[in-house]
């Protein structure tokens, strides 16, 4: 039997992110995945895209990972620009006004796993075990887990980083409070008539909100369009050019005609919080925490962020010789975390709530909202910062 300090579950980028963070340390660490770590990625851009804002994409360039992600897998975005449709309500971000080369990345999200995958597979700490889990042996001092392979791996702390339907959470018996958005996210990648210059754009509209993603292709963008359930089957039944027709219509032609360059994928959208991550020997970070409506596209960086602040307690413990295990070490990180995690989820339900609907008083107020915050440079600066996650 195998025997690590650290076994965290899950080979996504929050997985893998908390593994490459913790390459620095003296930790004994072991990946359980029940999918290969990396993929080859085909010819044509992938339509699954995060947007990694500055903050993350900074720390991963100093573990780094970012240099192992191909420059034709990402496009760096200065400016954002939002607005609501059919309202004078609109703001938009530069990266110039805060002196920095950009806002943060559009990055494929196979592309990062890719690169992270590369950077800890390089780690001589680290081992890699492609299987799934059979069954956990929960412990206060050593916790067992029993793969499929018949093999198992005795840890000090187990990590779930396994994904909204997380195993580790279920067998931790975590209770989870969950809500059902009422919306359907569209995603595809498109063609445009004119090139996107490096902008975020995202309009909101009384039945969803519309982002568009710049990808490394001037003329390419991967969008999220997130409509109420009721709508997305009539979207989803109109042929390629009856479809492309109603998107420019509802993004006012931001960036001319537009032709798929993908198919068109949907899944449903659903808010989930644990409300518990930590127990003796074991906690759970990322979707398995917490998922989030994506109309900011915070989901990733608040995984990511839950990942480097665990890595940055795990080593303050490592190096004074304290149990990396025991909860009363572990639980400011978990108050922490949890406390960003509730204000994100808040955050992204108010603006669901004020954003949603053609109600004639909401409309005035985010219509004052906007305006009113892009021309504070005090109010627009926090704005900005928190985008960029600084």
């Amino acid at each position: 039997m195998q025997n690590v300090d650290v076994l965290i579950v899950g080979g996504g980028m929050v997985g893998l992110s908390l593994v490459s963070a913790l390459k620095n340390t003296e930790l004994s660490v072991a990946i359980v995945s029940d999918t290969s770590l990396s993929q080859t990625l085909p010819d044509s851009p992938t339509v699954r895209v995060s947007a990694i804002n500055k903050r993350n994409a900074d720390k991963l360039n100093a573990l780094e990972v970012w240099q192992h992600i191909p420059q034709s897998r990402l496009c760096a975005y200065t400016q954002m620009a939002v607005w609501d449709k059919d309202s004078f309500g609109r703001i938009a971000f530069d990266a110039a006004d805060t002196q920095t080369e950009n806002l943060g990345h559009i990055v494929e999200n196979q592309a990062l796993v890719n690169a992270l995958a590369t950077q800890v597979r390089s780690q001589a700490n680290v081992t890699v075990t492609e299987t799934t889990i059979n069954r956990i042996l929960w412990g206060d001092e050593q916790t067992v887990v029993m793969l499929e392979n018949n093999d198992a791996i005795a840890c000090k702390l187990l990590v779930g980083a396994d994904g909204a339907n997380s195993f580790v959470r279920n067998q931790a018996a975590f209770p989870l409070t969950f809500k059902d958005y009422g919306h359907t996210a569209i995603v595809a990648n498109l063609r445009c008539d004119e090139p996107h210059g490096g902008v975020a754009r995202q309009v909101f509209t009384p039945s969803g909100p519309l982002a568009l993603l710049p990808m490394a292709d001037p003329n390419l963008v991967s969008i999220v369009w997130s409509q109420e359930k009721d709508n997305v089957a009539a979207l989803l039944d109109l042929d390629d050019n009856a479809f492309c027709a109603a998107l420019v219509a509802t993004c006012n032609a931001a960036l001319g005609t537009m032709s798929l360059d993908t198919e068109r994928f949907h899944f449903p959208l659903v808010m989930r919080y644990a409300r518990q991550w930590l127990k003796q020997g074991g906690l759970i970070l990322g979707d398995a925490a917490h998922t989030i409506h994506p109309l900011a596209g915070q989901g990733a960086n608040l995984g990511m962020q839950d990942a480097f602040a665990l890595a940055e307690i795990l080593s303050e413990l490592e190096a004074a010789g304290k149990p990396i295990h025991r909860t009363r070490y572990l639980r400011p990180w978990e108050r922490a975390r949890k406390a960003e995690a509730v204000k994100m989820i808040a955050a992204m339900e108010g603006f669901k709530q004020l954003f949603g609907g053609d109600d004639p008083l909401k409309k005035l107020i985010r219509g004052v909202g906007l305006v009113a915050t892009d021309s504070l440079p005090g109010l627009k600066d926090r704005w900005v910062a928190q985008a960029m996650g600084l």
